[in-house]
Order: structure tokens, then sequence, then C-alpha cells
């Protein structure tokens, strides 16, 4: 550490972490990556057996991996959400959370990716998908779309951690040498000039702007996937809209998870305050009752329209086999956000935190029910198919959970989990308008009234 400079509280209580390591924090790291260590192997056997390990067989091509690729592309919209749309608006609130935010963008397509490797059963199709794919097929839209997203979101998160690197560079000098070689490559050459400062601010807006319309584009595209065909209650175009509002949704419960882990972990109390979780939980609340409207359109346009491929697939939904996820999703994502959120007193740490898990768990419920009921009653089958996940797909769906939380855990174990300066900035904002209004209110400032 630099002992010529005086660290502040922001300082100590953020770069803490960095430099010290708990013994608890090994452990769990030590339980997540035995979890991945078994879906490598699940994985492994997958590609040398092939597919018959899962429950995947006509007509059901498409089960819990599918599932998985929707629920991470969807809760990457927590970056786009709070980073992108509050940086635009201004929104002071959304400085220390951020970084979490933009870091759950970063991994959640990361896995979302690897599911799709995943559901193609050998490692060297994936390839198939850039030497033959036509850009008649929805899937390649997707992959097109998600790559751009992946660039952008990548560019988008390391933009603002450029001073925060500098301040690394040049705080821990007693970090290993590997560890300062990264922080000074990746700094690249900041030294907090105005110019750069123009330079960075400048770049960011661009990106913020920019990277919206990619983000809604990338959830219209994969609700394509589905919306193209004509399997029943897939071939509709509310599936657009509807998924964009399901992934702003689940996006923000986990953003609620994971801020809520580094919040308590990390002692962050004094920066992530009752006000965030206060003005997240109005944005989940609201996102939960246009979740509702957006259910309640699909499925009373469905039912009586009386179409009989259709409404096969609506009564095993609501009273055949899929009717216990049926209730359990509407009591997640409807239920439990408005018994708790409705009142000032539950959007809390402690409340929002047992509804975004319930949303999280609800909106993977509701990947799962759009996919499997229309596949096990296509149009063109007189018999009814069945589908059960083996335990390959479920422990390959534990260890992607689980190497989601690892990749995040070690990312901020290297870099800051609060972007330090603009969090300055905003004390500097907000200390400099409390130093106006005790002028205005003592009358030796004269408010300022724009020119026509």
């Amino acid at each position: 550490m630099d002992r010529t400079h005086r660290e502040s509280d922001l300082e100590r209580t953020v770069l803490g972490p960095l430099r010290k390591t708990s013994m608890q924090f090994w452990l769990v790291i030590a339980v997540l990556g035995g979890l991945v260590l078994m879906g490598a192997v699940l994985l492994g056997r997958q590609w040398t057996t092939g597919l018959g390990v899962t429950g995947l067989k006509r007509p059901i091509y498409w089960g819990v991996y599918i599932s998985n690729f929707v629920f991470f592309i969807g809760i990457s919209h927590a970056g786009t959400l709070i980073s992108a749309i509050l940086r635009v608006t201004q929104a002071e609130w959304r400085r220390p959370i951020t970084r979490i935010a933009e870091a759950i963008t970063f991994f959640a397509l990361i896995l979302g990716a690897l599911q799709l490797w995943i559901d193609l059963g050998r490692p060297d199709r994936i390839l198939f998908l850039f030497f033959f794919g036509r850009f008649q097929s929805p899937l390649l839209w997707d992959v097109t779309c998600v790559t751009l997203y992946l660039l952008s979101s990548t560019l988008y998160l390391y933009l603002p951690m450029i001073p925060d690197l500098a301040r690394l560079r040049d705080r821990m000098t007693d970090a290993p040498r590997w560890r300062r070689r990264i922080y000074t490559v990746m700094a690249a050459g900041w030294h907090g000039s105005h110019e750069q400062h123009r330079r960075l601010e400048r770049g960011i807006s661009i990106m913020a702007v920019l990277i919206i319309p990619i983000a809604v584009s990338v959830h219209t595209v994969v609700s394509w996937i589905f919306g193209m065909t004509m399997q029943p209650m897939w071939h509709s175009t509310i599936l657009g809209p509807y998924f964009v509002v399901g992934a702003i949704f689940s996006g923000i419960a986990m953003l609620f998870i994971f801020m809520t882990i580094v919040r308590r972990a990390w002692h962050l109390e004094r920066w992530i305050k009752a006000k965030q979780y206060d003005y997240l939980g109005i944005l989940l609340l609201v996102m939960s009752a246009f979740w509702g409207y957006f259910t309640l359109s699909e499925y009373l346009t469905t039912g009586y329209s009386s179409l009989i491929n259709e409404v096969q697939v609506l009564l095993a939904k609501i009273q055949g086999e899929y009717a216990p996820w049926f209730c359990a999703m509407v009591f997640c994502n409807l239920i439990l956000p408005f018994a708790i959120l409705i009142r000032r007193k539950g959007r809390t740490p402690t409340g929002a935190f047992i509804v975004a898990v319930g949303v999280a768990i609800g909106m993977w419920i509701e990947r799962y029910t759009i996919i499997a009921p229309s596949l096990t009653r296509p149009a063109l089958m007189a018999r009814f198919a069945i589908y059960t996940p083996t335990f390959t797909e479920v422990g390959l769906t534990i260890a992607s959970l689980a190497l989601f939380a690892l990749l995040f855990l070690l990312f901020f174990k290297l870099f800051p989990a609060i972007s330090v300066w603009e969090v300055e900035e905003g004390q500097a904002v907000a200390a400099a308008r409390q130093k106006a209004e005790e002028l205005l209110r003592q009358g030796q400032l004269e408010p300022t009234l724009p020119t026509p």
C-alpha cells in the first residue's frame, strides 16, 4: 500500500477485501468450485455418451438447458437497467451499485452462451453455427445479438473501471506482481487529468445510450426463437415485449441478491443504503405488475381463442402436470412481491432479498413452463410426450449457477465492488449542492435563472 496517501473511509472499506481474505471466503470458493467440478464431470460424460443421458428426445428437443439460456440472458439486463438507464437519467443513487449490476450482465452473458454450447451435445458443434449458419434462421440472429451484447457489455464494464484501476496501481504496491501488472496494463496510463475525465465521461455516455437498444434487441430476438415457430403458445406477437419485461424483472431481482451479499460480506452498509433498496424495490414491484399484465394477456387470449392445440398446452399449465409449476411461478412473481414490497417497511435489505430469491426462482420456472408444455404437446402428434429432466441436466444447472457465483466473487476479489471515483464524485456534487442551498438560505447567493 502507498503510505504517502491518506486513504478515505470509502477507500479503506472497498480496498480492504482486496488486501485480506477471510477463511469464510475461501470456504465458499471451495464449495462453489466443487459444484463446478461436478458439472465438468457431468458435461464430459454427456459429451462422450451423447444427449441420451438427458431427458431430451423427440419431440422434446429443448428442455432445461434452453430454460437456463433464456434465464441467464434475462438476468443480464440488470446492468442495462441500473447502470445504463439510470446513468442516462442522472439518477444519483445508482452510483454505489452500478459496478455490481455491470458485472452481473457480463458474467450472465458468458453463462448464457455456455448453455447453448452444453445444449448442442458435442463441443465441436458450436463451430457449425459460424461455418454453416444461415441468416434466415432466428438461431443465428440470436448468436449475432448475444455476441454484440457481450462485446458492448465488456466495454461498458471496463470503461468506468479505469480510474479505480489506476488507483489500485498506485495504492496496492504490496500486492503480488501479477496483480500489479494487471492493474497497470488495464489502467491504460490513466493519471486523472481533466481531458482524460472528459473523454471517459463521453465514452461512458455513448456506451450507455447504445447498450440500451442492444439489450432490448437481444431478448426480443431470444423470444423470436420461439415465436417464429408454429408450436402452440409460441407463435405469438406478445412474446417479444413479454420476454423483455421478464428479463428486466429477473435482472432487478438478481441485482438485489448479489448487492445484498456484497453489502454484507464487504461491509458496505454505509454506501449501499436503504435508499437503494427503497427505489429498486419500487422498480421491482412495478415490473411485477407488468409481468402479471403480460401473463394474463397471454393466457386469457389463448384460452378465449379455443384453438385445440393452444388450449391443450394451456390446460397442461393451469390444471395438468405443470399446474404446481404454474402456481409456484404466480406466487413467486406476483403474490410475494406485492405482499412484501407494497409497504415501505417491507423494502428493506431482508425483505428485498427474500422477494428477489423468490422472483429468481419464479422466473426460471416461467422459462421452463414456456418450453416444456409446448414441446410435450406439439400440433402434429396424436399422443402427448413426457419430459423429465435427468440428474445430468439438474447437475449442470446447479453447476452453472455455482460458476456464475464463483466468477462474480473472484472478480470482486481482484477489483473494487463499488466504483470509488463515481461515489466520490457523487459526494462532491452533493456537498456542493448542500453548500449552495445554505448560501441561498442565508441570502449570500442569488439563484441563477436560465436565460430564455
